[in-house]
C-alpha cells in the first residue's frame, strides 16, 4: 500500500520527534519511521542510562572514601548490580514512555515501526507500505563500531549498548580505546568494584585534547587503580583460561591482558548502511556518513541529514541543533546554519573534562598572538570545600581582538561551569565582559572571571 506524507522522517532519536513537532503543529502530515524505540540512542543506551550508572558509581566511590569526611563504617560498601541496573532500567523507562507519549500526542503524526529502505528518491518502503513524500529526513543515528581484530569473533565482547545489561560485575573489566566512551566505563566499573584494564593503541588518551587535560584525566583514573596499557600497537583477541584475552604486544609489560570481560569501546558507525541509499542517488562517505551542506541538505533535493549519521557533530545536543536548523529553514524562514554553531562537549569522568571553542593546542597551531589564563583547582574554595581538587581552568583569548578563543575545564563542575563562557562566545563578548562579571560566591563559576583576570601572553 502507497501512502504520501508532507514529510517523512527516518528514526526518533534526538532530531526526529522535535522535528515532528514542528512540522505538523505548522500543519504538515508526517511519518515518523522509527526501527526500535523511540529516543534513539540518548535515551535506550547512551546519555541516560549511562549518566545513571554514573552517579550509582559515584555514590558507591563517595561512600567507601566517607572517612575523608569524618564518616564512620563507610568503607564497607557493596554494590548490587542489580539494583544499580533496576534504577537505570527505570530512569530509561520514564524518559521513553515521555517519549511515546509526547509522539502520540502529535494530531498529523503517524508513528510507524519497521526498517526504512529507499525505493526512489521520494519513495521509501516499509514492510509492506510505501511512504511517498517531497521531503526526507535522515535521522538514523549510530551504533558502537566493532573493529576487524584478529579473534574477535572468537571471544565474547561487549559493547556500549551491551554492557548496560549486565547483572554480575566483572571480575576484571578490559576496556579496548582509551578515548570518551571507554574511560567513561572504566572508571563507572572501577567504582562499582571491578578491576579494570584500558587498552589503547596510541602513545596517549584522549588524542585530540590538550596534554595537560589528557594527563589529568589518566593521572585522576590511575589514582583509582585503573590500569592502562598503551602502544598497544598489535591488538588480538583469543580465548584465555579464566577469559577472554587482548593481545597488546607493548615495549612494556605483558604483551597479553586477561579478563573476565572485554568491552569494544572504539568509536561509532552511522547506521546508514541499510538504507539503499543507492536507490536516493545518496551514497555514504568511507566512515558510513552522509555528506550535507551548511543547512544539512544532501546533494538530492527534498532530503536532509540530521544527527549522528552526517558526521558533523556526534553528539545530544548537535543533533537538537540540527532539527533547529532544518525547522528554521523550512518553517520561519531564519537560514540558520551548522557552522553558527561554537563547538562544545564534555568527558563525563569524574573529574570531568569540558571544552568550549579552541582548546590550546589548536590555537598555537593557527599561528595567532593569544593570551592564556590557567587556575588549577586547588585554589578553587568550591573544589576544596568538596574535597575533589584535581583538574584545572584554562581559558585563551584572541591578542589583538580580545574575544574569547575557548576553554577547558577538567574539574568538578566543569560541565556546568562552562557555560559562562560559551554564552559569552555565542554574544560575541570581550573578555572583559567576564572579567568584570560577578558571580555567586561559592561556586566553581566565580573563578572564571578570575582566570580571565590573569591572562598572560602564550608563549
Amino acid at each position: 500500500m502507497e501512502r504520501a506524507f508532507d514529510a517523512v522522517i527516518v528514526g526518533a532519536g534526538q532530531a526526529g520527534p522535535s522535528l515532528a513537532g514542528r512540522l505538523t503543529a505548522a500543519g504538515w502530515s508526517v511519518a515518523l519511521i522509527e526501527k526500535e524505540r523511540l529516543g534513539g540512542t540518548c535515551v535506550n543506551t547512551g546519555c541516560t542510562p549511562t549518566k545513571a550508572m554514573v552517579a550509582s558509581a559515584k555514590a558507591a566511590y563517595t561512600a567507601a572514601h566517607g572517612s575523608e569526611y569524618g564518616l564512620v563504617g563507610g568503607e564497607a560498601v557493596r554494590v548490587d548490580l542489580r539494583k544499580v541496573k533496576a534504577r537505570k532500567d527505570a530512569i530509561v523507562a520514564n524518559s521513553r514512555s515521555r517519549n511515546e507519549a509526547w509522539v502520540g500526542s502529535m494530531k498529523g503524526c503517524t508513528l510507524i515501526y519497521g526498517a526504512a529502505r529507499f525505493e526512489s528518491h521520494d519513495r521509501l518502503r516499509v514492510g509492506d507500505d510505501v511512504l511517498a513524500t517531497k521531503h526526507v529526513f535522515l535521522n538514523v543515528g549510530a551504533r558502537p563500531r566493532i573493529p576487524s581484530f584478529p579473534g574477535v569473533d572468537q571471544v565474547p565482547y561487549l559493547t556500549s549498548t551491551t554492557i548496560l545489561d549486565l547483572e554480575e560485575l566483572p571480575e576484571h573489566l578490559v576496556v579496548v580505546g582509551g578515548s570518551y566512551v571507554g574511560l567513561e566505563f572504566a572508571q563507572m566499573f572501577r567504582r562499582l568494584g571491578s578491576k579494570v584494564t584500558v587498552v589503547e593503541r596510541n602513545a596517549t588518551l584522549l588524542s585530540t585534547e590538550d596534554p595537560d587535560a589528557r594527563d589529568g584525566v589518566r593521572e585522576a583514573l590511575e589514582a583509582e587503580g585503573i590500569d592502562f596499557r598503551l602502544r598497544a600497537e598489535c591488538i588480538r583477541l583469543h580465548p584465555g583460561t579464566g577469559g577472554p584475552v587482548v593481545h597488546v604486544s607493548c615495549t612494556e609489560g605483558s604483551p597479553e591482558v586477561e579478563g573476565s570481560h572485554v568491552l569494544l569501546a572504539v568509536g561509532r558507525q552511522p547506521n546508514t548502511d541499510d538504507l539503499a541509499l543507492e536507490s536516493a542517488g545518496l551514497s555514504a562517505d568511507d566512515h558510513g556518513f552522509i555528506e550535507v551542506d551548511d543547512q544539512l541538505r544532501t546533494r538530492v533535493a527534498g532530503i536532509w541529514a540530521l544527527g549522528d549519521c552526517n558526521g558533523r557533530g556526534g553528539f545530544t545536543h548537535t543533533s537538537y541543533n540540527d532539527f533547529e536548523i532544518a525547522a528554521a529553514n523550512l518553517l520561519d524562514a531564519d537560514p540558520r546554519r551548522v557552522s553558527d554553531r561554537i563547538p562544545v562537549y564534555a568527558l563525563y569522568v569524574d573529574p570531568p573534562l569540558a571544552q568550549v571553542g579552541m582548546n590550546e593546542r589548536a590555537v598555537r597551531e593557527s599561528g595567532r598572538a593569544a593570551l592564556i589564563g590557567v587556575r588549577p583547582m586547588t585554589r578553587v574554595g568550591r573544589a576544596v570545600e568538596k574535597g575533589e581538587t584535581r583538574g584545572f581552568m584554562k581559558v585563551l583569548v584572541d591578542a589583538a581582538t580580545q574575544q574569547i578563543l575557548g576553554a577547558t575545564i577538567l574539574g568538578v563542575g566543569g560541565d556546568e561551569a562552562i557555560h559562562c563562557v560559551l554564552t559569552a562566545m555565542y554574544a560575541r563578548q570581550p573578555a572583559s565582559l567576564l572579567q568584570r562579571s560577578v558571580h555567586i560566591h561559592p561556586t566553581v563559576a566565580e573563578l572564571i572571571p578570575t582566570v580571565f583576570q590573569e591572562l598572560k601572553p602564550l608563549a
